[in-house]
């Protein structure tokens, strides 16, 4: 017979895997589509005339379905931005670097995305950026259709001009975009956070 411990349990160790499958509905689609020809596609309200992207497939704010479909600029303004500082195994990109949400001309939600070519320490708010498409025989139904946002020549966007700026990247969208990377899902907590959204 086992002797009973003694000794309090301080830790256990309990390897995890999840394996899922995620199917697009009818507006997802339609971006992933878009996404593969190089192109943004967002869809309007018709009734607050909000833009979302990617979009839904219906308005969260009205609570109606989104049909208009609107494709948009692959520029943008950094909103928020954080500095990844803790490397995960399977990482794609070294450590330190930025993922921002991009709130694309004429949209209303923004988009999470890495932000690359520019030292780490010069990524602001207000910061114009654009998208770095893969390859046309590379891309795919797949936000690593873009490779990341680097700055352009333009001028920062003036801090009080806002841009009727949308809520920050919400969960969903921060999970998509790390596991693109490869990250594990809690990579996350080894970020660190720069700036707050802007408002009006």
């Amino acid at each position: 017979m086992t002797e009973p411990r003694t000794e309090p349990v301080r830790k256990i160790r309990t390897p995890i895997r999840l394996d899922y499958t995620m199917t697009a509905g009818e507006a997802q689609s339609l971006f992933l589509r878009q996404i593969a020809n190089g192109k943004i596609f967002g869809q309007r309200c018709p009734e607050c005339e909000k833009v979302y992207v990617p979009p839904r497939g219906s308005c969260p704010t009205c609570g109606i379905a989104t049909r208009d479909e609107v494709e948009l600029a692959d520029k943008g303004t950094v909103t928020t931005f954080c500095i990844v500082n803790i490397p995960f195994a399977g990482a794609a990109v070294e450590v330190p670097y930025v993922c921002a949400s991009v709130l694309l001309d004429g949209a209303d939600i923004t988009l999470f995305h890495l932000v690359q070519e520019v030292p780490v320490d010069e990524v602001r708010m207000g910061m114009r950026v654009e998208a770095v498409w893969a390859p046309p025989e590379e891309r795919g139904p797949t936000l690593e259709s873009i490779r990341h946002f680097r700055p352009t020549a333009e001028p920062d966007a003036p801090s009080q001009l806002a841009i009727r700026l949308a809520p920050s990247a919400n969960t969903a969208t921060v999970s998509s975009a790390l596991s693109a990377l490869g990250a594990p899902p809690d990579a996350a907590t080894g970020a660190t956070a720069r700036g707050a959204p802007l408002i009006d």
